[in-house]
């Protein structure tokens, strides 16, 4: 099982371009776009969040029963669901303003357990920002790291929601020595301004850095580094495909039977740069289509058949 804790909103996607183009309503947040993922892959995935009761969280908790997801550790309360409006430019990257105040998500508190059977657990995006729920989703991460468990984090920055800039930077750091794989693209990794060496120097082993097209890059402990060229495809918009990645990282490691920091360190060229391939395959696969909606495992075939 893997766990995937965070928030669930409604990602409101212009269908055209301009701050006025016409918004269709779709199913989103970073957490959420990666627990359907790898529900869509076909890994044994449990959310772990706090929805609404509104009509959007209906939708939401809907989304996750139709990609197999475990839906039942999700709490429910009387707040409205969280808006994202996106704004998407001519190469189809996509920036976002947050309507937050009072909504549900923002009340998580961990749960007392994890979910029987729990290998790994996700964390990321704006769930690490709103408070009270930020504190109590790094409760669990530090909760899930002291059990031994494989921990994945991706910062994911929405720079609009982080009042110090200072401040969440230091909190950042002090994630590190939970985290077993860190995955951030080269914009977050500019804003955090830190390096690869460091954050793997303060606790993960494997830190993987997206380039958009240009595909990806892992730095591991030992000094390795290896990249692979990103998939070419006609984009449509960027919306999730981040999101993939995680996913798809996370399911090709399940798939390796890797993950635990010793198995990352013995992966080797040769398995990084098969997840690599694999992950910027599914990612390609999300951009080629609006809105997030990431590829399933028939899409894309064995982790391992990439070469």
């Amino acid at each position: 099982m893997i766990v995937v804790a965070g928030e669930a909103l409604i990602d409101l996607v212009p269908q055209g371009l301009g701050a006025l183009a016409e918004l269709k309503p779709a199913l989103g947040g970073g957490p959420y776009n990666t627990a359907v993922a790898l529900g869509r892959l076909g890994s044994p995935t449990a959310f772990c969040s706090r929805m609404s009761t509104d009509a959007f969280g209906e939708a939401l908790l809907d989304g996750l029963r139709r990609a197999g997801v475990d839906a039942s550790h999700v709490r429910r309360g009387p707040e409205p669901t969280t808006l994202a409006v996106a704004t998407v430019d001519a190469g189809g990257s996509a920036a976002y303003s947050f309507y937050v105040e009072g909504t549900a998500d923002r009340l998580f508190t961990a749960p007392a357990a994890l979910p029987a059977g729990t290998r790994a657990v996700s964390f990321g995006t704006c769930s690490l920002v709103l408070e009270p729920g930020a504190t109590a989703y790094e409760e669990l991460l530090r909760t899930a790291a002291g059990q031994g468990l494989f921990t994945a984090l991706d910062p994911n920055i929405r720079a609009g929601l982080i009042p110090d800039a200072d401040a969440y930077r230091e909190r950042f750091r002090s994630w590190l020595p939970s985290v077993t794989l860190l995955k951030l693209s080269a914009e977050d990794a500019a804003w955090l301004g830190g390096t690869p060496r460091a954050w793997l120097a303060a606790g993960p082993a494997a830190v993987v850095i997206t380039r958009g097209g240009d595909g990806l890059t892992v730095f591991t402990r030992d000094g390795g580094e290896h990249s692979v060229p990103g998939e070419k495809v006609d984009v449509v918009d960027t919306i999730g495909a981040g999101d993939t990645v995680n996913a798809a990282l996370l399911h090709g490691l399940a798939e390796r039977d890797a993950l635990s920091a010793e198995a990352l360190a013995a992966l080797g060229t040769e398995g990084w740069t098969r997840l690599l391939r694999f992950a910027a395959r599914a990612a390609a696969i999300t951009c080629s289509r609006a809105g997030a909606e990431p590829p399933y495992a028939a899409e894309l075939g064995d982790p391992d058949a990439l070469s």
